[in-house]
């Protein structure tokens, strides 16, 4: 059937790292040609290069037209092809399924664009802390817009999104899911060989030659350097000492790379014993040479892996703060955060308030406490982000996704009661420590504050709204991000936010002297903190939820849709105000409001 085997753009694309030398070059030629091609079929642009001119026009044509066209202009522009597999469709999709069964479809069974992006971050962030650019949660998308900017630009711009709202009028399904994470796998792994091909040349090596294990070894220190650090570190490239200095655990990053070697040569023996002679061109199965080809391999492990690699530099980041955090809050004093930068002459924690502020990781409502940071929002903030790519970034594993999944897969549907919920919750565990887990105690109050919800939305608790996922914040205030209202930050890199993203000295040294948080933490029980502060009652939701819910009552509220389908993971972060105090003893006061955002 077409759906057993289906020609597919990335990779076509990824045909081109078969290739090396003049060869190489030329597909390279060829493959700016095809984005032309492509442009011009999707957007109604003309498509010129030196090879032959084009020009194709972008009316509205059936589906099967469609992918007629682009496979001709596949053939043409590069002469090769491929197929994405039923096999790894499928396990896109059993990944994928979870998620999907949880979300709320229309009236087709399908679910809307917001929801179709909102799967693919999920998918990324889940197996390798990887945000594609263009698909993050602050990203705003709307039934009109795609919202695409930049995504893996130098690989047509929105390319899979405009492909699939072609064929697919009325919605998307799980396969239309997984076909969008398979071209972005593929083109993710693609966009790596331009910086790759630029370390082969700063290290004068063919692209063509084979290279040895040290070759291969030297070429890989160089690219991960780069990966991490940009063009400024080119200078002190091939000097580990003053290497060493720039980057955390140097030497821990060499064996890394070394160990993706060996995983390469594992693979590659694995394939000589099934009684493979050679699966790809210039492929050197039985001696230890290696193509542009194989380097690219070790570069898509690489990012593929690199979050658990660093992720025990994530944990002991975490647990810095968890020391702070003496009354299980999540958060930790402004003060205890920038002192123990001091104290401890910390390489971390040095962020300027203004640039917490920006990532949605200061609680600024404790009148008590003052400033505050939030553990998981600052731990999943893009300063935190240890590599930023052109077209990703790779963070710190979210602990609070295994958290989700784990009601998603018991839930199966969008909307839980809150017997249920309950039911699910009570029974897991929390960090204490990082070594030590507690079990989780749901007072009444935090029962009082779901069934709320559930009220809110006739009878029960949609899983992927707002309010939800800011129970599960106080649920697990050192996992669970605090999902902030849309619109009020953005996640912007220490470069994107510009001169000021750090702290002063003075700065730090002005804050670390404010002591009102040490009376309160030293006498004071956390209910008695007021530590719920920052809870608002405004509800938003990233899809309708029109033909599940009943509103009870006539409504307390507006519905606007929101753009983004974010919630679950809570990365919507930035400064947020508050309107209701559910319970005069922890929250502020005022209207509750529902929002679509």
């Amino acid at each position: 059937s077409s759906r057993d085997r289906i020609p597919h753009l990335s990779h076509v694309l990824a045909c081109v790292s078969h290739l090396t030398g003049a060869t190489f070059e030329l597909a390279m030629v060829r493959r700016r040609y095809l984005v032309q091609v492509l442009l011009g079929l999707i957007f109604g642009i003309h498509a010129e290069s030196s090879m032959e001119k084009h020009s194709l026009r972008a009316a509205k044509v059936d589906a099967a037209s469609f992918k007629s066209q682009i496979r001709d202009a596949m053939d043409e522009a590069l002469g090769c092809g491929g197929e994405i597999t039923e096999e790894h469709l499928k396990a896109i999709e059993e990944v994928l399924h979870p998620m999907y069964i949880t979300l709320p479809k229309n009236s087709y069974g399908r679910i809307e664009r917001r929801s179709l992006r909102y799967l693919a971050y999920r998918y990324f962030h889940r197996k390798s802390a990887l945000v594609v650019h263009g698909f993050e949660p602050t990203r705003v998308v709307n039934d009109s817009s795609w919202g695409v900017a930049q995504i893996l630009s130098e690989q047509v711009p929105g390319f899979v999104e405009s492909v699939l709202q072609s064929t697919s009028e009325h919605g998307f399904d799980i396969r239309d899911a997984a076909l969008m994470v398979s071209t972005l796998e593929q083109l993710i792994f693609d966009s790596e060989s331009t910086l790759l091909g630029k370390v082969y040349d700063l290290q004068n090596k063919p692209t063509a030659r084979p290279l040895s294990t040290m070759g291969l070894q030297q070429l890989l220190e160089a690219y991960i350097a780069v990966w991490m650090a940009g063009d400024e570190i080119i200078s002190t490239l091939g000097n580990n000492k003053e290497l060493a200095q720039v980057f955390p655990h140097w030497d821990q990053l060499l064996k890394f790379v070394a160990g993706q070697i060996t995983a390469l040569d594992y693979e590659r023996s694995h394939q000589a014993s099934q009684g493979a002679r050679m699966t790809r061109p210039g492929q050197h199965l039985f001696q230890k040479r290696y193509t542009f080809q194989d380097a690219h391999a070790v570069v898509g492990g690489i990012t593929n892996s690199f979050a658990s690699f660093w992720e025990s530099e994530c944990r002991a980041m975490k647990q810095k703060l968890v020391t702070l955090d003496s009354k299980r809050t999540g958060r930790v004093p402004l003060s205890k955060f920038y002192g123990k930068s001091i104290t401890d002459a910390e390489w971390r924690f040095g962020e300027s308030e203004s640039y917490l502020r920006e990532l949605g990781a200061l609680d600024e409502t404790s009148a008590r406490l003052g400033k505050q940071v939030i553990i998981p929002n600052y731990i999943q903030g893009a300063s935190n982000c240890i590599v930023t790519a052109s077209h990703y970034s790779i963070c710190c594993i979210n602990e609070c996704e295994p958290i989700m999944a784990e009601i998603e897969e018991a839930v199966k549907s969008p909307m839980a009661t809150v017997e249920h919920l309950l039911s699910l919750v009570g029974n897991m565990t929390a960090l204490n420590t990082l070594e030590d887990e507690v079990d989780i105690l749901l007072d009444d109050f935090m029962v009082s504050q779901l069934q709320s919800i559930a009220k809110e939305h006739g009878g029960q608790v949609p899983i992927h709204g707002r309010l939800f996922a800011q129970w599960l914040h106080y649920v697990f205030p050192r996992d669970c991000l605090f999902p902030h209202k849309s619109g009020s930050a953005q996640s912007l890199s220490p470069n994107q936010f510009g001169d000021g993203y750090l702290a002063s000295d003075d700065e730090m040294e002005a804050h670390a002297k404010d002591t009102r948080a040490e009376i309160p933490l030293a006498t004071m029980k956390r209910e008695e903190l007021q530590w719920m502060s920052q809870w608002s009652e405004d509800e938003e939701l990233f899809a309708s939820y029109d033909h599940l819910v009943k509103r009870a009552g006539a409504g307390t509220g507006t519905f606007i849709v929101v753009g983004s389908g974010l919630f679950l993971l809570a990365v919507f972060i930035g400064a947020v105000s508050f309107n209701r105090k559910a319970n005069q003893q922890f929250l502020p006061v005022g209207d509750g409001k529902v929002h679509f955002v």
